[in-house]
């Protein structure tokens, strides 16, 4: 473990942390500190849902004046072509409101997302409207009985030749469009996604712009919206329902880049196979995936930066020896419960920055490598898991570490915890994320077997070459030359040197894909394809899990590396060091079961984060302060009062 010197100012290293975690696009991320730093963006937990509503409505429309739609958008379209910084200007919003967040990520995000890259020069106009908040819209893609399975979705939109239009229709109540966001007040317009039917064939799910509103706001002809009422959070976002019968919407508001209908019914589309087009067509909107994942732990950020300037502030029980009563951050409990999730919140910070970057290469055509575009899905997918998962337990730690106060809606705690649980389900359910990653490590990134059923794929499954995980990741060269070192066996090396964790991550996740394909083939013999499927679910699991931990470890790596000045990067490596040995106690069961690590390394490992949280907590405002949430931004009652604190 390295040593930190306290030969700087404790503010310059954490300046220098800072520009390292707010990544390629910081200039993006300090800009909107200071725009978004005054009240007019903040959510008030005092207002009514439907006032709550309003004001998220008017905070987009002075959003809209500040340039963070148009990076998102082609210059054709009235953008700037910036898809990197767009993400990282608008995941700045989560500091303010998470709201405020949802509703910008709906209408320029998911609505204008879909515009752009499922439209073609024909929907352009929309695009140029949408920034402007001219055009309110949603998308409308989850229904009450299909929210993961998008390919069997409900909804029709039949084409009739004759008046060379669409009937969008609700042909069962499942089949209702459901926690679609702007639904249920503001929005104008909905990207729907329907099944396509033309001259009597199912074409599969495709995308159409229907108008659902009126400029007053009353329902079109064939419409009805209703609103989903309170959730356990993010008041100020309009979801509700949408039921289509028999809507009519002109030939033209197809969004057509990857699908066609001629005017006398033909279908065509140069993806010949109707399942590589439906992920094609999914794969265009990864950006909001990308997205949420940075929101939640944005989110997290926010809480734990209000719970360790708070620990470092309360006093509880006396020390016997000194009489004085005691720090909290300084019971070692304490720094277990937190300092850990600061070391988390470091590693997703570096691995959402090199998400951002890889799309941002993929969207603006810099790389063109084949799969590039579906390694990025994947990663977005994982790093979604994991940043929204450590989002909820973060949050939820640091209120209870907060005790009383933390409980209470002006210290910003429960506004968060309530405003980051639907994260794990949005965007695509976290169980089911986590089985996108498995499945795409067992397929090897083999583009065959994209379109296989499940028999085809437990078949490929079982014959794949071992060891893909390393071969086929596309790693970078400080990564690979770290690996090239790690001659050591394990449990012999040295815990602390970075070859020697890599070494455990990147086995710990070999073992489980190569043992889940055995396990695949073998049940498959005996019971046919979704019995061994369903029977190794856990393990298929543990598999994205393992490869996803894998991923954020190497990202942390990379981002230590850029980091010049020695003492900021020293106290990165302390950090990075807690985030290993943390995840190894997390984990140390599974270690030990398959003989990756003995008993007795084990209880190093526990021993090791023991020292690492002491050697780190003298840091502790250094490391939150890095984080880059600014005070003035925390909005925490309990951060304020310090006389509350004071003894006399």
């Amino acid at each position: 473990m390295v040593e930190v010197m306290a030969t700087g100012s404790s503010s310059t290293t954490a300046e220098h942390l800072r520009a390292a975690l707010d990544g390629p696009w910081g200039s993006v991320r300090e800009e909107a500190r200071t725009q978004l730093a005054g009240q007019e963006f903040t959510g008030d937990p005092y207002l009514d849902y439907k006032a709550a509503r309003a004001r998220v409505l008017d905070q987009m429309r002075v959003i809209a004046t500040l340039g963070y739609a148009e990076r998102g958008f082609r210059r054709e379209n009235g953008g700037t072509s910036e898809p990197g910084a767009a993400v990282t200007g608008l995941e700045m919003l989560a500091y303010a409101d998470l709201s405020l967040w949802v509703k910008a990520g709906v209408q320029w995000g998911l609505f204008g997302g879909a515009v752009e890259n499922l439209g073609t020069e024909r929907h352009r106009d929309y695009i140029r409207r949408l920034i402007s908040l001219d055009l309110l819209g949603c998308f409308a893609m989850t229904e009450s009985g299909h929210g993961s399975d998008v390919a069997n979705i409900e909804t029709t939109a039949t084409y009739d030749p004759e008046t060379q239009e669409f009937v969008v229709h609700t042909p069962t109540p499942s089949a209702r469009k459901d926690y679609i966001g702007g639904a249920a007040e503001h929005a104008r317009m909905a990207a729907v996604f329907a099944q396509l039917i033309t001259k009597g064939e199912n074409q599969g799910v495709h995308c159409l712009l229907v108008p659902i509103r009126d400029e007053q706001g009353a329902d079109l002809p064939g419409v009805t919206t209703s609103d989903d009422g309170l959730k356990g959070g993010l008041l100020g976002v309009d979801n509700g329902r949408i039921v289509f019968d028999h809507v009519r919407v002109p030939r033209e508001n197809l969004l057509n880049r990857y699908a066609d209908v001629a005017p006398d019914g033909t279908y065509s589309s140069e993806i010949e196979n109707p399942s590589r087009r439906f992920f094609t067509t999914l794969g265009t909107l990864v950006r909001g995936r990308v997205s949420v994942g940075g929101a939640a732990a944005a989110g997290a950020r926010v809480a734990l930066s209000i719970a360790v300037r708070y620990a470092l502030k309360r006093r509880q029980f006396s020390d016997p020896d000194t009489g004085e009563e005691t720090v909290l951050l300084d019971y070692r409990a304490h720094q277990r419960r937190l300092l850990p999730l600061v070391a988390k919140s470091y590693a997703y910070a570096f691995a959402q920055n090199d998400l951002v970057r890889r799309m941002h290469l993929v969207q603006t055509g810099q790389d063109l490598e084949p799969g590039a575009q579906r390694a990025l899905e994947k990663r977005a997918a994982g790093l979604k898991v994991a940043q929204t998962r450590h989002a909820t337990r973060a949050i939820q730690e640091c209120r209870e570490a907060c005790g009383g106060a933390g409980y209470l809606t002006e210290n910003r705690l429960v506004t968060l915890k309530g405003d980051t649980d639907v994260f794990t389900t949005f965007e695509g359910d976290n169980v089911v994320l986590t089985q996108l990653v498995a499945k795409e490590l067992l397929t090897a990134y083999a583009d065959e077997v994209r379109d296989l059923d499940a028999l085809g794929w437990v078949r490929f499954a079982a014959t794949m070459a071992g060891d893909v995980v390393r071969k086929r990741s596309g790693v970078r060269q400080l990564i690979q030359t770290l690996r090239d070192r790690g001659d050591d066996g394990v449990d012999e090396g040295d815990l602390s040197r970075r070859a020697v964790q890599l070494q455990l991550f990147a086995d710990r996740e070999d073992y489980l894909v190569r043992t889940a394909a055995h396990r695949l083939r073998a049940r498959a013999e005996e019971t046919g394809p979704f019995e061994a499927f369903n029977n190794a679910q856990d393990h298929i699991l543990a598999a994205g899990t393992a490869h996803i931990d894998r991923l954020v470890l190497e990202a942390f790596i990379e981002g230590i590396g850029d980091i010049e000045d020695p003492e900021a990067k020293a106290l990165a490596d302390l950090v990075c060091d807690l985030f290993v040995y943390t995840m190894l106690e997390e984990n140390s069961a599974w270690f030990i079961m398959h003989r990756f690590m003995s008993v007795e390394r084990a209880k190093a490992v526990r021993r090791g984060v023991n020292e690492l949280v002491d050697r780190l907590r003298p840091h502790a405002l250094t490391l939150v302060e890095a984080m880059g949430v600014p005070e003035n931004m925390l909005r925490a009652a309990l951060l304020d009062d310090a006389s509350v604190y004071e003894r006399s």
